[in-house]
């Protein structure tokens, strides 16, 4: 009896077969190891209207779950700001960590079928990145991702995506992203 073999994301394979010979070609790379990799996509929603309405947390969790296909946590307030009516430990947003198999095929949706969905998009801005090698991409709308159903939807909100690479620089970064396809600004 046979084992079943674990279906690959097409994008890790893309990264696998051809951005991991045109990085090391573009870098000038010594090693193979060298090579600036993925480590954690972070999707992150800020709810701070939950402060008065708990049901918007609850859609904003259910949000992130349709698409990123994980259950969120809860994010907290650290400190009582009175200006803003929060309290200290009060719930505020929710965000999800991907790795592995999941974080694959998420940058892959992203690519392929969300971003083209942006209105009025004439490509990613270049100079998100935070000198470290992880790139920060806001979303105004979530309703671009085809998870999330327009009807059900009572509140138009953001979301945050933070692809984290173990490049440690900004240019491994951008080199890595422009290899898997991201649309940048020419």
């Amino acid at each position: 009896m046979s084992t079943p073999t674990k279906k690959k994301s097409r994008l890790r394979e893309k990264y696998l077969t051809v951005a991991v010979p045109a990085l090391v070609k573009r870098l000038d790379l010594k090693n193979i190891m060298q090579v600036p990799r993925l480590d954690k996509i972070v999707v992150n929603v800020g709810a701070g209207k939950a402060t008065q309405d708990a049901k918007i947390l609850d859609e904003a969790v259910n949000m992130v779950r349709d698409i990123t296909g994980q259950k969120p946590v809860i994010t907290r307030a650290k400190k009582a700001i009175s200006n803003f009516k929060l309290k200290q430990n009060q719930a505020i947003g929710c965000k999800v960590t991907l790795r592995g198999d999941r974080m694959w095929e998420f940058l892959d949706r992203l690519i392929s079928i969300t971003i083209p969905r942006i209105r009025d998009f004439r490509g990613l801005s270049r100079k998100c990145l935070d000198g470290r090698g992880n790139y920060t991409l806001g979303i105004k709308e979530q309703i671009v991702f085809i998870e999330v159903d327009r009807d059900k939807v009572s509140h138009i909100g953001g979301l945050d995506i933070c692809i984290c690479t173990q490049s440690g620089s900004d240019q491994g970064t951008l080199a890595l992203l422009e290899e898997l396809g991201m649309p940048f600004r020419k």
